[in-house]
């Protein structure tokens, strides 16, 4: 539900109601902080993978590998009013 039915509805929201779309990398941005969130928030309720388990850092496999996505989707958004969009020719 987290990473599915309120992510998009986020994105439209961003996407409607913002400049994001404007704005290139904010929309990919917001996606990637979002779905690395939720999928962070997830993992607490799933069972770590049984060869792994929790760790020595205290976080599973799958928390470990949404913080990446986390940190490249807010520098994604931190960077967006740096870009410029490309214009059709």
């Amino acid at each position: 539900m987290l990473e599915g039915a309120l992510l998009f509805a986020i994105l439209m929201w961003a996407f409607y109601r913002t400049d994001a779309r404007t704005r290139p990398g904010m929309l990919v941005g917001v996606y990637l902080t979002g779905y690395g969130a939720f999928r962070f928030i997830a993992e607490y309720f799933r069972e770590p993978d049984v060869q792994l388990g929790i760790l020595s850092w205290g976080l599973s496999m799958g928390q470990t590998l949404s913080v990446p996505m986390i940190l490249l989707g807010l520098y994604m958004m931190a960077t967006a009013s740096g870009r410029r969009a490309r214009s059709s020719a």
